[in-house]
């Protein structure tokens, strides 16, 4: 068990899927979890619930990780109730949808790069103020295996945010180390969420699984366990480090 008793954490993202369980997680290791959602409302409603009904104290924050302005109203809601940010969780982002690059329009282009690299951006240029005041934190941005290995099919704009990802996450540790804010990422492979559901075929994941050395999809639970571990005083000397975790389909 790690222990996050009277620390804030901030998982964007958390209606669902990866999101959801992270935020769970932390809860149930005695953090005070700010729940994110935008469009998905209800959804993230529901994860709010299931944190306080691990007796984590809980608030709900809603808006556009894309738009600056909503992101500093929401920062300033959880500052307001909380008076600090211990952890940030980058996990919003989505595919928005697969395109092959012939066929991949500016506005698709545009909208991919924004919400899976810009609100990273955003969301961390929001919350360093506070961090750097506290003279502490833990930043972890949500990347993807689509980064070393290029996604797959019609998945060239999510894949090449997500490399950006990665690349912003080692330039942010290098940045923040002297602030003693530690900058790591966790990139998934492929994982059972409603990501894929939305996004991948029956037969494109049977595939993907059976080229899985452990034989099958992981689990958001699974991911939420990687980022207890890089939040936690655990991993203390662990900086600008991209935690793959795909049951051995990518293995350095």
């Amino acid at each position: 068990m790690f222990s996050f008793k009277e620390k804030v954490v901030w998982v964007t993202g958390s209606s669902t899927g990866i999101g959801r369980e992270i935020a769970l997680a932390f809860a149930e290791n005695g953090a005070n979890v700010i729940v994110h959602g935008n469009s998905s409302v209800k959804e993230a409603e529901i994860t709010l619930k299931e944190v306080r009904d691990r007796g984590a104290s809980a608030l709900l924050v809603l808006g556009d990780v894309t738009n600056r302005s909503e992101v500093d109203r929401m920062t300033a809601e959880i500052i307001h109730k909380y008076k600090q940010i211990d952890v940030l969780v980058n996990n919003a982002g989505a595919m928005v949808k697969r395109s092959k690059i012939e066929d991949l329009d500016l506005e698709t282009w545009t909208k991919i790069i924004n919400l899976n690299l810009t609100s990273v951006l955003h969301v961390t240029q929001s919350v360093l103020p506070f961090m750097k005041k506290q003279k502490k934190g833990s930043i972890i941005n949500m990347t993807s295996i689509a980064a070393r290995n290029g996604g797959g099919g019609g998945a060239v704009a999510y894949a090449a945010a997500k490399g950006a990802v990665s690349t912003l996450t080692r330039g942010l540790a290098k940045e923040l180390v002297d602030s003693n804010i530690r900058v790591n990422g966790i990139a998934p492979g492929v994982i059972s969420t409603p990501f894929h559901e939305k996004f991948t075929t029956a037969e494109m994941r049977k595939q993907m699984a059976a080229q899985v050395p452990l034989g099958r999809e992981g689990t958001a639970k699974e991911i939420a366990g990687g980022a207890l571990f890089l939040a936690s005083d655990e991993a203390s000397y662990i900086i600008g480090e991209i935690l793959e975790m795909n049951g051995g389909l990518l293995m350095d």
